[in-house]
């Protein structure tokens, strides 16, 4: 292992030895670590009953992150609980309607424990130390800048120094704190019986097993409720119903605990299809290292030896609190499954390969012990996403451990300072304030009364509560720490207090800021701050921290002078915009000698950075560098608006091939990516061809949504061949008849029904097949059992036509009603969509006032159950003219799609290069995807002209269409890169302040769901021996 402090030689990369500097006047001896051997502490600390000898009494109030917001499950959707589940989650018999969700039984438990900790707490300190416990709600109001938690739980606890600190750290660690729930979806022919009447017992006896073991509860529930209104317009019915038929396992505890069950219920899932399970131990640090940046080694060793392998959550032990009777998943075990133990082996032999190969450098830096707990509480998914991104690991202290040092492990160099850097940006967006109370002398006259004891733990926990900081007062001397907009709130509030604002005080607020900006911050000659405390009677001060971020202290002696300065240093914080320009452009952009990326900077007053492929580490890294973030804008706060400006203007020289990097998802089954992961070298090429990248989620998360990102451009042709990868089978069933079967074994059937299909719907038909024979679909559903009178047809085709499904069974219908078939008795044909109220109110029109056209088929419309003739029918019974446009095979929606293809500037265009098997129903129809909104006078999916600019709606998985607007910014809003908004006032629910850290700190996407963990077994792989001992 490589110590990164004791390199030589790496001035390139600017690492030195760090000495941690002073912090100038921070908050006491907490916010000013020193590097310690990184040790977490074996158990809670114990209660220290004698105080040290002349402590001055200290005051701390906090508030205790319950999630009291975490709603159960609907008692109506839950087919089994693990024992004491139900009564934990759902609301009792009786409850009055519209009960807040905090008064579930569970959130009262958890507060009844806290006050009976904190009891217990006060008792044995022998009266040095005293605790106590309050619930409210916070008052809301335009000025507290809050997002609404419902009831927020605070403590408040006096007595010595560092007895204070440690009894919040053991109160912190012996509560569950950030409760959440996860969901594991299952498809229906997994847990089933033979009979498919009921769940089978196996599988209920192991979910009780589970929950106990893991000490979470856990709730299997019924199928999501197939609610059109709600369904995802992005998709097709049958795609959504084939996913919404899959059952759910919930599961509720605190984060460890759920991700452990959550694991153990996918390995529950992979016993079932009889897989074998075993286990491979490795250091958890290691675990970043190995699966390298965004997970890529990991899925290469998945395809090449078609398993699973589940890795644990990567920050073990940083919360101490472990349910009772509950046990915790080993940090250093990777669960792995597979068909063959022969693949098991293989996965466990590439692993330690893997590991064997890896250089480790480390390093270690400071952070504020206080930003270190809320880093903890609140950017925990930011700092997993960066560990990802980088292939590093990062390992903190344990919650409430007042240690401020973190150690970053990574494979290169590089990967390990962008790591720390973004780490030091996160720190960034928190706040620390400090505001001094000066007593007079009581020897010069009469003074005012101090508060009370009792007085002060009152005003401490309304101030925590109503800002959401953490508070300590001191020596008459209060100490906030937390994000931006909460030190804010709280100092708001403290100005308020009547003795403060009696008495002179001074304040200091501290904001950690990275040292690349001191200079942009400060002006020429500090020209800028100088104007500032001119204007607002403040002192500045630049005080160093660390080898990567400086203090800014405001100080003031008045609130309204301080708050105003601080609002005009914030607007000169940097505010950045950082985005992907391929780098053949980079020189035309720049221009001769720079003029024209001077003319853009001069005109917007932005500065613009470009770095190519030596500034990110030299040729032949990995293909992730070559689309990373390589121009950055940055402007100070009050001209952010400027940024998209830029943006716009420098991708307007960008060709369109090449233009911004943009996000799409698709949502495919979980247990189709195993599949998909092993057609790897398709996809790799599939990649290639439309400079895209294609993200599946990592084993753990159970997720369905695969992410595809690249050029706006090429992104719906990648989506369109992406999805011509995934098979999916629709059913329909129906009444059978000697003609028809006799048809279904015809040449006729054969050679002209099912190649017609093929080549206008690209969907084959099979008529009463055997399941075996049929390609596997993705959508997994019950398959029906069909009585002896009954027939069955099965549609297959691939994803990406699945727009053309509707029609195409509509013609199919339409096909086989002259050879026997009853309309009436189909099962499985595709609804059509409801469009609004208009179009019902049209039947009681004058019917003459709505002539319908002349028909163009020997029927009418297929959907009917009679089949007349015009003359004896009645005028209602006929189609009308909104199906007359909808039939696929009518000269009115053939004419409309000549025409759609023949405009250039139809969104259609773009998809004159998509994937070969392509047909011209499934491109219109997917062109339409996008929008939520169905037009009654045009159902068959293909969308008017004055239909194209409005319904852009973010897409869940179907190619959007690029609007030639002004600002194109992607689709949906998807933007890459670090992206800051306009600076104004609002309401801040993460950091107010824009990001201050290099382009290398920006979340393209957001985070996603939590890793989550999993069911150890013997490894028989039998379904049918579920209750297997769970280590």
């Amino acid at each position: 292992m490589h110590k990164i402090s004791n390199f030589t030689g790496q001035a390139r990369h600017g690492w030195e030895r760090m000495t941690p500097a002073a912090f100038g006047m921070s908050r006491f001896h907490q916010d000013m670590p020193t590097p310690q051997p990184l040790r977490r502490p074996q158990g809670s600390p114990g209660i220290v009953s004698q105080p040290a000898s002349e402590a001055s009494p200290v005051n701390l109030s906090f508030n205790v992150p319950f999630a009291s917001n975490l709603a159960g499950p609907e008692p109506d959707e839950i087919l089994h609980s693990s024992p004491g589940a139900f009564q934990r989650w759902t609301f009792p018999a009786g409850t009055p309607e519209g009960t807040p969700t905090h008064k579930l039984p569970v959130h009262v438990q958890n507060e009844d424990t806290l006050r009976s900790l904190c009891a217990y707490i006060s008792e044995q300190s022998g009266g040095h130390i005293q605790a106590t416990v309050t619930s409210s709600e916070p008052k809301t109001g335009p000025a507290l800048h809050r997002k609404s938690q419902g009831l927020v739980t605070n403590v408040c606890i006096s007595g010595d120094g560092d007895l204070v600190f440690k009894m919040r750290a053991k109160i912190l660690n012996e509560t569950p704190i950030m409760m959440r729930s996860a969901i594991v979806d299952i498809d229906p022919g997994l847990i089933l019986d033979g009979a498919e009447t009921g769940i089978r017992s196996s599988v209920l006896s192991h979910i009780d097993l589970c929950a106990k073991y893991t000490g979470t509860d856990i709730f299997l529930l019924k199928p999501r409720s197939a609610d059109t209104s709600l369904a995802n317009p992005a998709y097709s019915e049958e795609t959504d119903s084939g996913l919404d038929q899959r059952y759910r396992v919930n599961i509720f505890g605190d984060m460890e605990s759920v991700e452990h069950a959550k694991t153990r219920a996918l390995m529950m899932i992979d016993q079932i299809l009889k897989h074998k399970i075993d286990v491979i131990k490795l250091e958890v640090s290691m675990h970043t290292l190995v699966s390298g940046r965004t997970g890529k080694n990991i899925k290469m060793i998945e395809s090449a030896t078609k398993t699973a392998i589940y890795f644990p959550p990567p920050f073990p032990g940083v919360f101490g609190y472990v349910p009772p009777h509950a046990t915790r998943r080993a940090a250093d075990e990777i669960f792995i499954t597979g068909e063959t133990q022969e693949r098991i082996n293989q996965a466990k032999q590439k692993l330690k390969e893997l590991v064997m190969s890896i250089k480790l450098y480390s390093k270690d830096a400071v952070v504020s012990a206080s930003k270190i707990d809320n880093i903890l509480l609140d950017r925990l998914e930011k700092v997993r996403k960066i560990m990802e991104t980088n292939g590093s690991h990062v390992l903190f202290p344990q919650l409430g451990s007042q240690r401020g040092l973190v150690r970053v492990q990574g494979t290169e160099v590089l990967h390990v300072e962008r790591t720390v850097k973004e780490i030091m940006a996160l720190a960034g967006q928190f706040f620390s304030a400090s505001w001094w109370i000066m007593m007079p002398d009581p020897s010069q006259g009469p003074t005012l009364r101090a508060p009370s004891p009792e007085d002060i733990r009152i005003m401490l926990s309304d101030i925590c509560t109503n800002s959401g900081a953490e508070i300590s007062f001191e020596k008459f001397t209060f100490t906030i720490n937390g994000s931006d907009d909460a030190v804010k709130a709280a100092m708001m509030v403290i100005n308020q207090i009547p003795f403060v604002k009696k008495t002179p005080y001074q304040m200091r607020v501290k904001i950690e800021l990275a040292n690349e900006h001191k200079e942009f911050v400060s002006g020429k000659k500090n020209g800028k701050i100088n104007k500032i405390m001119g204007q607002s009677n403040v002192q500045i001060i630049f005080d160093g921290f660390n080898e990567y971020n400086f203090y800014i202290d405001v100080v003031g002696s008045q609130y309204e002078a301080t708050k105003n300065g601080l609002d005009l240093v914030e607007q000169e914080m940097p505010a950045s915009i950082s985005f992907h320009v391929p780098d053949q452009y980079h020189k035309r952009i720049i221009g001769i000698g720079g003029q024209h990326i001077q003319r853009i900077m001069k005109k917007y007053s932005v500065f613009v950075k470009f770095s190519n492929a030596m500034d990110r580490g030299g040729v032949g890294k990995d293909d992730d560098d070559i689309k990373v973030d390589n121009v950055i804008c940055r402007t100070p706060a009050r001209n952010a608006q400027s940024l998209d400006l830029v943006k716009q203007e420098i991708m307007d020289m960008v060709e369109k091939a090449d233009a911004e990097f943009v996000s799409e998802t698709v949502v495919i089954n979980r247990l189709y990516h195993r599949e998909l992961i092993a057609r790897l070298p398709e996809i790799e090429e599939l990649e290639k061809k439309w400079n895209c990248k294609i993200d599946f989620p990592n084993t753990e998360l159970a997720s369905d949504v695969v992410t595809i990102s690249g050029p706006e451009y090429q992104v719906p042709q990648a989506v369109d061949a992406f999805l011509g990868m995934v098979p999916e089978s629709h059913e329909i069933a129906f009444q059978k008849s000697d003609e028809l079967e006799a048809f279904f074994t015809s040449p006729e059937f054969f050679n002209e029904l099912r190649q017609k299909f093929r080549s206008q719907y690209e969907v084959d038909v099979h008529a009463n097949p055997e399941l075996s024979s049929l390609p596997k679909s993705a959508t997994a559903s019950v398959e029906r059992i069909c009585g002896p009178s009954e027939g069955r047809l099965v549609l297959t085709y691939t994803r990406n036509n699945a727009g053309g499904l509707k029609d195409a069974i509509d013609f199919l219908i339409s096909q086989l009603v002259p050879r026997g078939l009853d309309a009436s008795t189909v099962q499985g044909a595709i609804p059509r969509p409801k469009s609004d109220s208009f179009e019902d109110s049209l039947p009681f029109f004058e019917s003459k006032l709505l002539q319908n056209a002349p028909s163009l088929h020997s029927t009418d419309s297929p959907s009917r159950s009679s089949f007349a003739d015009a003359d004896s029918t009645a005028v209602s019974e006929r189609a009308s003219i909104f199906d007359r446009l909808r039939k696929p095979g009518s000269l009115s929606s053939i004419s409309s799609f000549m025409s759609r293809k023949n405009q250039n500037n139809s969104p259609g265009t773009f998809f004159k290069h998509a994937s070969s098997n392509a047909s011209k129903a499934s491109l219109i129809s997917m062109e339409s995807r996008e929008s939520g909104y169905r037009h009654f006078w045009n159902d068959s999916g293909v969308n008017l002209p004055e239909e194209d600019a409005s319904n852009t709606t973010v897409s869940g998985g179907w190619p959007s269409r690029y609007q030639d607007n002004k600002f194109p910014f992607g689709s949906g809003g998807s933007i890459s890169g670090d992206r800051t908004p306009k600076h104004e006032p609002r309401a801040s629910f993460d950091s107010g302040r824009p990001p201050t850290s290099h382009s290398f700190s920006s979340y393209p996407a957001p985070i996603g769901p939590h890793h989550h963990t999993q069911i150890a077994g013997s490894g028989n792989g039998s379904g049918n021996h579920l209750n297997l001992p769970l280590r």
